[in-house]
């Protein structure tokens, strides 16, 4: 299972997702309301335990947590992998949750 899989089956199985089928890897979790500012916390708390990772404080902005594309993207950061292209700016997590 490779790390967008992971991230996409603990966001499907974590929240309430409405139609797995209609939550492609770009949609905004925070529009869709899949996720809130607390469910943003949860996903952090996974990704530090299943990656072995360390989100710091400056790092807890939307552009990192607001779709399974933006996870995938930051997890692979944070690891060193292979990070695909994206254009989107940093929002913090405060202001998009509103």
């Amino acid at each position: 299972m490779d790390i967008k899989e992971k991230v996409r089956n603990f966001i499907t199985e974590s929240f309430y997702v409405v139609d797995e089928m209609k939550l492609n890897d770009d949609s905004s979790l925070l529009e869709k309301g899949v996720v809130d500012s607390t469910g943003i916390l949860e996903v952090i708390a996974f990704l530090e335990e299943k990656f072995s990772l360390q989100v710091e404080e400056n790092e807890m902005v939307a552009d990192n947590f607001d779709s399974i594309s933006s996870i995938t993207h930051f997890i692979c950061k944070k690891l060193g992998l292979v990070v695909p292209q994206r254009n989107a700016s940093d929002t913090p997590l405060s202001e998009a949750a509103n």
